[in-house]
Parts: C-alpha cells; sequence; structure tokens
C-alpha cells in the first residue's frame, strides 16, 4: 500500500513539473515572439519613416518644377514641362533599378558575412550606371530634338521642351550616382544619411527653382537647371560617410559576367518599372489627351501628374524602407521577421491611401486651382475632375508596389517583375485606349484605378500561392 501511495505523489509530481515546464516554454515562445515584434515594429518604424519623408523630398524635384512653371511661364510651360517628365522617369528608374538590384544583393550577402561579393554588387552596380550615364549623355547631345517631338511637342511649346529635356540628359551621371549610394548607403544602416541627402537635394531645388526663374529670369532653363543641380548636392552630403570610411561596400575588381549583369537588373526592374509606368502612361494619356482636349487638356493632367509623383513616392518609400530588412532577414533565415515586416507594410498602406483620398476628393477644387496661376476655367474643371476619379487608385497602387519590391528583396525576381510589369505596361496602355474609346475623359481617368485594381488581385494570388 505505501509503495502505491508513493507512486501516486511521483506520478502527481511529474505531472506537475510536466505542466510547469509547458507553461515556462509557452511563456518563453510567447516573450520571444513578442520580442521579435517589438524588435521588429521598431526597426520597420525606423526604415520606413525616414525613407518615405526622403522619397516625399525627392519627389519634390518635379512638383517645385510644376508650380514654378505653371506661375512663371503659364501653361505652355506647364505643358511642356508635362511632356519631359518621362524621360526624367525614365533616367531616376534606370537609376533605381541598378541600386535596388544591386542594394538587394550586398544585403543578402553582408547577412550571410560574404563581404567582398557584396562589395562587388556594388561595383558591378557601379559601372553599369556608368555606361547608361554615357548612353542618356550622348542622347541629349545629340538626340534632344528628335526626342522632344517623339513625345508630341507641337510648335507652341517644342523650343521650351527640348531645352528642359537636354540640360535633363547632360545631368544624368548625376542622377544615377546619386541613386546608387542612396540604395547602398540605406543597406549599410545609415537610413538617416539618405534621408538628409534626399531632403537636402529636394529643398536645395525647390530654393534654386525661385531664384533661377523668378529672380534671374532663366526661363524653363532655370527650372531644369535647379533640377539637375539637386542630385549633385545629396551625392555632396553622403561624401562625409565614404571620406571617414565607414562604408562597408567599396570598388573592387570584378568580372562584368552577362549572368550577373542579368541577375543585378532583374532585382531592380519592379523599381525601374514603377518609374517607368508613370512616363509610359504620361506619354499615352497625353496623347489621347491632346486628341480629346488639346494642350489645355494635358496642362491639366500635368497637374495629376505631378500629384501621382508625391503619392507613388510615399509607397515607393514603404517599398523602399523594407527592402533593407527584408533581405537582410532573408539571407539569415529569418522567415518570421519577413512575414511581420510586409504585414506592417501592407496596413500602412491602407492607412496612409485611405487619408490621401480622402484630402484629394476634399480639396481637389483648391489643389488645381494652385497650379492653375492664369484661371483657366476649363483646366480647373478638367483638372478637379480627373484628381476625383484617378486617385481612386491610391490603395490598390500601394499595394502592388511592396509586393513587387517584397519579392525581389527575398531574391525572388520573377513574381515581383511580374507585377511590375502588369501595372506598368500590359495593362495600362491597351486600357487607356479602350476606355477612353468607349467613356471619352471619364474613361481616361478611369484607366489608371482598373489597372491597379486589377494587378492587386494578381499580386495577392502569387503572394499567398509563395506562402
Amino acid at each position: 500500500m505505501p509503495s502505491r501511495h508513493a507512486s501516486k505523489i511521483c506520478i502527481d509530481l511529474t505531472n506537475i513539473f510536466s505542466q510547469n515546464q509547458v507553461q515556462r516554454d509557452s511563456g518563453n515562445r510567447c516573450e520571444k515572439t513578442g520580442g521579435i515584434i517589438m524588435n521588429t515594429s521598431r526597426e520597420y518604424a525606423k526604415y520606413t519613416s525616414l525613407n518615405v519623408l526622403g522619397m516625399i523630398g525627392l519627389s519634390c524635384y518635379i512638383l517645385a518644377d510644376t508650380f514654378f512653371v505653371a506661375k512663371g511661364l503659364g501653361s505652355n510651360g506647364l505643358a511642356a514641362l508635362n511632356l519631359a517628365i518621362p524621360v526624367y522617369s525614365l533616367i531616376h528608374g534606370t537609376g533605381l533599378m541598378l541600386a535596388m538590384g544591386g542594394a538587394t544583393q550586398f544585403s543578402i550577402l553582408k547577412s550571410q558575412g560574404a563581404q567582398r561579393r557584396g562589395s562587388q554588387a556594388f561595383s558591378l552596380a557601379a559601372m553599369l550606371a556608368c555606361c547608361f550615364a554615357v548612353l542618356f549623355v550622348l542622347t541629349g547631345i545629340f538626340g534632344a530634338g528628335m526626342v522632344t517631338r517623339l513625345l508630341g511637342a507641337d510648335q507652341a511649346v517644342y523650343q521650351m521642351c527640348k531645352i528642359y529635356l537636354k540640360v535633363l540628359l547632360l545631368s544624368s551621371p548625376a542622377f544615377l550616382a546619386n541613386d546608387l549610394l542612396l540604395c547602398f548607403v540605406r543597406n549599410d544602416g545609415c537610413p538617416q544619411l539618405a534621408m538628409a541627402a534626399m531632403l537636402g537635394g529636394s529643398f536645395s531645388n525647390i530654393i534654386l527653382d525661385y531664384v533661377f526663374i523668378f529672380l534671374c529670369k532663366m526661363g524653363i532653363f532655370g527650372a531644369v537647371l535647379a533640377t539637375g543641380l539637386a542630385p549633385v548636392i545629396g551625392i555632396g552630403i553622403q561624401s562625409a560617410y565614404l571620406i571617414r570610411r565607414k562604408n562597408t561596400f567599396h570598388l573592387v575588381k570584378t568580372k562584368f559576367a552577362q549572368k550577373e549583369v542579368f541577375k543585378l537588373m532583374a532585382g531592380g526592374v519592379p523599381s525601374l518599372v514603377a518609374e517607368l509606368s508613370s512616363g509610359i502612361v504620361i506619354v499615352v494619356f497625353n496623347g489621347i489627351m491632346l486628341s480629346l482636349q488639346g494642350n489645355t487638356g494635358v496642362a491639366a493632367y500635368g497637374v495629376i501628374t505631378n500629384l501621382s509623383l508625391v503619392v507613388i513616392s510615399i509607397f515607393t518609400g514603404i517599398a523602399q524602407g523594407i527592402q533593407p530588412i527584408v533581405s537582410r532577414c532573408y539571407g539569415a533565415g529569418e522567415s518570421e521577421k519577413v512575414r511581420y515586416v510586409f504585414r506592417y507594410a501592407a496596413v500602412t498602406v491602407m492607412a496612409s491611401s485611405a487619408l490621401i483620398y480622402v484630402g484629394m476628393f476634399l480639396g481637389a477644387e483648391q489643389i488645381a486651382a494652385i497650379f492653375n496661376s492664369e484661371g483657366n476655367v476649363r483646366l480647373q474643371q478638367i483638372a478637379v475632375y480627373g484628381i476625383r476619379l484617378y486617385f481612386i487608385a491610391t490603395a490598390f497602387a500601394g499595394f502592388n508596389i511592396i509586393t513587387s519590391i517584397y519579392f525581389t528583396s527575398i531574391d525572388r525576381a520573377r513574381p515581383g517583375n511580374a507585377v511590375s510589369l502588369l501595372r506598368g505596361v500590359v495593362l495600362i496602355v491597351p486600357l487607356a485606349f479602350l476606355m477612353s474609346a468607349t467613356l471619352g475623359l471619364t474613361g481616361l481617368w478611369l484607366t489608371f484605378p482598373l489597372t491597379e485594381l486589377l494587378t492587386a488581385g494578381a499580386a495577392a494570388v502569387l503572394y499567398f500561392k509563395s506562402k
């Protein structure tokens, strides 16, 4: 009998200790998960907030030009500027393609301890940037007039548009170098400096716009000169980081291998398409708008184009903010943190897009009036109507941008490129012609929301399949 009681006591004690151990293990897991969530949320907030501020500042390049050109040169100047924006998108998009593709590889390799290979990714990106810079500069010297005609400039705006394009193309080495440094400095653990460089360049652009256009009376040349000097100032701000040798990326000897070039560029294609799609949309919409409403319609669309650059820059800022975290965690095998970061980004996009659209809808009259310096009634009507329809797309566009960058950040370029190409070329171009032919101006404004909605459906399917 006593032995049976002793056995029972032993079993009870064993059960108690087992339950306590389970509770301790469960508590440890909860504490660990809570720590992961807390650390991830802090890191996410740091990177995205700094990058969004920087990207908003960067988008002020063109927004400041739009405001000052509208005030100083009227609707013809605004139309000329809008016709030239696709070239800016091409240059900036190329810079981001090389920078994001190279920086993603650098971050993954760095987290795996392959420091030299990370520097080789930087060196290859720098070599490619030099090649593209030569191409853009030669186009500016010999082909500015041809590009101006291809973009649809008529006699009234041809000369202003040509001047803007020529100086923009000649400034391309500075744009490419600035984009490259921004991405690598951010991935090297210094997002504060990247933000300071973006904001410094943008604020200088705004000040120089006023000085060159109004005080120096330099017209459209003054506007584009201010824009071209802005990345030079950004490079100057970041140069202290390189001079003090705080950077872990360096120029090293590397092979210009076809496979490595394609891999690097493929990783940055979503960034290129995100920028280039704006340019493609502008070219297509300008052509259709010329046939529907003439130069007044193009000027009104110019208002919406520049507002769109600012809105898209917010989402691009979120996407570029999560890229260093996602790439580093992916390289280190921390899949749970990768999922948390993507969820935070999705929630941020939904919340910010709701605020943006409410602001655009309620303030459409006032926003359009800011850029309508001549008080053109028709321009005001077209712009207000367009703002309220065009920006229905904000939530869908934001989701598509972060999803495409998310895929490339985890070294899966194919689904990321598919999302980018769908929204940038495959859907929007045929839909623009179809919608405008059937519904006129209303159809043209609704093309962008419909494209982003359809792409968001495809992006959601690709994301859940990847999980």
